[in-house]
């Protein structure tokens, strides 16, 4: 059984798609994105910010903004960072990571509270529980990722507030047989949210197999993390993994192909991300 149209997926974690991506001040840069997933059958996303200097990111933060205000198809603004760990930054630039602090978090989100909807915070960093608590009470959902934490770390992150975890798997500590870290937190905890990126490449056919087993069906969540690059391509540079290329749409037969059910596919798609943002029902 394959999916029918129509499609009108969400999709809470993309950088860019094409030759377009968020590393930009302009409303039509964003706009564009939108309009590239659109023609895959996203019909909401989440543009999502690199870790880079205050400015710079709040400059980017502010395109993502104004393209809110003239089209319903992009939903908020989702933070990669930058209070995750240099020691899992994958390929995000680990000299504009900062030290968590209420402070900086202040300071990065001053005039963008409503707007952010994601932030991604390694909750075993000094200080990073604290700004945890200060999303949560904002009502911005605080994603664990580009972490090394333990499961005891991982843990204390969701009694702070922490409610999900970035691209499962991926930056992260590796699961282990003595210390299952956040990945082996993530798949045990029945409230936690994951975001997987299922392009067959970020992770394998047995892994995908292995989440969509132990994991509650309501609580996994598709997402691309695209980049800009070739469309239907992971994006590879110095031979690193550095990003998606395939939209959900796109990614949805390699689901198909290890079992996963239309239904189940829609829901990581669609309903769970709504849910997951308070948007059920848009």
């Amino acid at each position: 059984m394959f999916l029918k149209a129509p499609f009108d997926f969400v999709d809470i974690h993309t950088h860019g798609l094409g030759q377009y991506d968020t590393r930009t001040r302009y409303a039509e840069v964003i706009l564009k994105i939108a309009a590239l997933h659109g023609e895959k059958g996203t019909g909401m996303i989440l543009p999502t910010i690199y870790p880079s200097d205050m400015k710079t990111m709040r400059a980017q933060m502010g395109a993502v903004k104004e393209a809110m205000r003239s089209s319903r198809s992009i939903g908020g603004i989702n933070l990669e960072g930058p209070f995750v760990n240099p020691a899992r930054c994958g390929a995000l630039n680990r000299d504009a990571f900062l030290t968590p602090s209420l402070s900086a978090l202040d300071q990065l989100l001053e005039g963008f509270g409503d707007a952010v909807k994601i932030i991604t915070v390694a909750p075993e960093l000094p200080g990073a529980l604290e700004v945890i608590e200060k999303c949560a009470s904002m009502g911005i959902r605080v994603s664990m990722g580009h972490s090394d934490a333990t499961f005891e770390e991982a843990r204390e992150g969701k009694k702070a507030g922490a409610s999900s975890v970035t691209h499962l798997f991926n930056a992260m500590r590796h699961l282990h047989h003595r210390e299952p870290g956040l990945a082996g937190f993530a798949l045990l905890d029945d409230g936690m949210y994951v975001e997987i990126i299922p392009d067959g490449v970020h992770l394998s056919p047995e892994t995908l197999k292995l989440v969509f087993r132990m994991k509650r069906p309501e609580k996994i969540i598709i997402v691309s993390d695209s980049v800009k690059g070739r469309m239907g391509r992971p994006v590879v540079r110095k031979g690193k993994l550095t990003g998606g290329g395939k939209t959900l749409l796109e990614c949805a037969p390699v689901l198909q192909g290890v079992g996963v059910s239309p239904k189940s596919i829609r829901m990581a798609g669609r309903s769970n991300p709504l849910e997951f943002l308070g948007m059920k029902g848009r």
